[in-house]
């Protein structure tokens, strides 16, 4: 046998080389083949041998069709047509193949071919097998990497302000805890709260769009001032944000980066062609970092906070526990004070209002208590602010205008000859509501109290800067015949040429400058001052009364004076209402 091709040491027969080649020509068309000719050339030739070899071998063995079978499945001919066309070409192998015996011819070709056709079907079953395997690992492997993403974005999510970037509250309350519990006994930490003065205005005239590149621009330069490596910066609101500093010294590095954050962010800002300056206010709290509590120290920050804003804005002010605990006081009094009334733990208590001229009783003040049954008696100084600021004010002073009618007209009845006078205060927000009129017209009819006999006190500040509305219903109250008086005159404007542009009967002086006012030792300044008042108010046909008298001295002094109405423990400690006729 000359003339053929070698493999692998092998001489192959032209004609077995013939049908390799034929057989690679009519497999290629069925399947894409990563393999260069010539590889295939030779696997094919390799193939052929060893299938002739097996047709002329003493012993018949059918693995090697087997495996010749599984060798295509290999070279990556699995179709069906790949089955197809190697059969039909190696149909002609017991042609080309001779020097075997003639008897075994059929048998042993037709056992090698379904040999062959086996070993093709195992192997493409194991290849399918083995490529469901490997999707099944690949689509497991994303499936895993979808879901390690997946959960990374939404825990980013979960603890990140969308808008900024910035950490948001649950990841700095874990900050906060994870860096107290952790913290050595000497340790110590700082909390900044901050938030845009004005910021609402700019969301308002300029859009909600411009509001947040505002806000980002806000945490870009926080984020540049901000940068130790102890500290943290988090957006907690919508204009609100915290910075945390960890290895604090003493206060004086929190208002040093204080001032460093307010420098930064005052600088104008660039949006939609408009320039803005606006300015930030920032609260500190710097203390012990070991015991401290997350919530209480974010909330004494966000409580100084609005002392800074209190102060003036664009500043930063430094916690103080003396402010807190009032502040926390007022909290306290403000849930306390909503069922209150309700409770009838309100009182009026009544302080003669005397003349200084026959030191006869001409009224009383109505003076408001409240006695908590856990706290005692709350200081109207502590808790009108309160009822100022939660809007509670209203129905206090209703009820405080209805029960001192009420009590000044059984006065009236009691005394018809010489009616005495009630004074009612009225606190700033009262004089802003526009049912004040009514509120008065119901307490004076409900009462039956003669107008004239019913006295409303407003503070010089308040009655400064009334205009418009206010003013107008003043007048109005004033047109019913009630009298108005301004209170603690004197420590305020001071503006008695505007005072006679409005519907004001008499003047309080203010209790400061009682001090002065001693007989033999009295202040001479003070006394020209309480004089000129007195003989101004006389000039604009208004009454003075002088409060806090607390010795006949001074009463006596004030008289000769001229002041019209004394106030105060030299004429009577405040009482119930059924005390006051009595001192008549």
């Amino acid at each position: 046998m000359t003339g053929g091709g070698s493999q692998g040491g092998h001489v192959i027969e032209p004609a077995l080389s013939d049908l390799a080649r034929h057989w690679v020509a009519a497999v290629r068309r069925t399947s894409y083949l990563d393999h260069g000719a010539e590889t295939l050339r030779r696997r094919f030739e390799e193939l052929t041998r060893r299938l002739a070899g097996a047709m002329r071998a003493e012993r018949f063995d059918p693995r090697i069709g087997t495996a010749a079978g599984a060798a295509i499945v290999d070279l990556g001919l699995t179709s069906p047509e790949a089955l197809r066309h190697s059969i039909s070409v190696l149909a002609r192998l017991p042609a080309v193949v001779d020097g075997k015996p003639a008897d075994t011819d059929e048998d042993r070709f037709g056992a090698l071919l379904g040999a062959f056709a086996a070993g093709f079907a195992s192997a493409s079953r194991q290849r399918i097998l083995d490529d469901q395997e490997r999707i099944r690992r690949a689509w497991s492997r994303a499936l895993t990497d979808a879901e390690h993403n997946l959960q990374r974005e939404l825990h980013h999510q979960a603890h990140h302000d969308p808008l900024t970037g910035l950490p948001n509250r649950v990841l700095l309350y874990r900050h906060l805890t994870d860096t107290l519990r952790d913290a050595p006994d000497d340790a110590r930490i700082g909390v900044c709260f901050l938030d845009l003065d004005e910021f609402k205005t700019v969301n308002d005239t300029l859009g909600h769009g411009s509001g947040d590149r505002l806000l980002v621009a806000f945490a870009d330069r926080l984020r540049a001032c901000v940068n130790g490596a102890d500290h943290f910066v988090a957006r907690v609101g919508g204009d609100e944000f915290v910075v945390v500093a960890g290895g604090t010294r003493s206060a004086e590095d929190m208002t040093e980066l204080a001032e460093t954050m307010l420098a930064e962010l005052s600088k104008p800002v660039r949006l939609d062609g408009h320039e803005l300056t606006v300015s930030a206010s920032i609260g500190i709290v710097e203390q012990p970092a070991r015991g401290a509590d997350p919530e209480e120290l974010l909330r004494a920050a966000d409580a100084t906070l609005y002392l800074a804003k209190a102060d003036g804005r664009a500043r930063y002010a430094v916690f103080d526990a003396t402010r807190n605990a009032e502040q926390l006081l007022q909290y306290g009094l403000t849930g306390r004070l909503a069922g209150a009334l309700e409770r009838g733990e309100f009182e009026l208590v009544y302080q003669p209002l005397v003349s200084l001229v026959d030191g006869r009783l001409r009224g009383a003040e109505a003076l408001l208590r409240w006695r908590h049954p856990e706290l005692g008696t709350v200081s109207p100084n502590t808790f009108i602010p309160v009822a100022e600021q939660s809007g509670m004010i209203h129905a206090l002073g209703r009820w405080v205008l209805r029960e001192s009618c009420t009590a000044a007209a059984a006065w009236q009845r009691s005394h018809p000859d010489t009616p005495l006078l009630v004074s009612v205060n009225v606190s700033p927000r009262q004089c802003t509501d526009p049912r004040l009129l009514e509120d008065v017209e119901h307490a004076l009819a409900d009462s039956g109290l003669h107008p004239a006999n019913l006295q409303l006190e407003l503070t010089e500040t308040v009655l400064m800067q009334s205009t418009g509305r206010p003013v107008q219903t003043l007048r109005k109250i004033a047109d019913l015949g009630v009298r108005i008086v301004i209170d603690d005159f004197g420590i305020g404007y001071s503006n008695l040429a505007y005072l006679r542009h409005l519907p004001v009967h008499g003047l309080k002086l203010a209790g400061a400058f009682m001090a002065g006012i001693r007989s033999l030792a009295s202040d001479h300044v003070d006394e020209q001052i309480v004089e000129t008042v007195i003989r101004l108010a006389h000039t604009l046909q208004m009454t003075v009364t002088a409060e806090g008298v607390e010795t006949a001295d001074q009463a006596d002094r004030l008289a000769a004076l001229g002041c019209d109405l004394g106030q105060g423990w030299h004429f009577g400690r405040p009482t119930d209402p059924a005390g006051i006729p009595a001192l008549r």
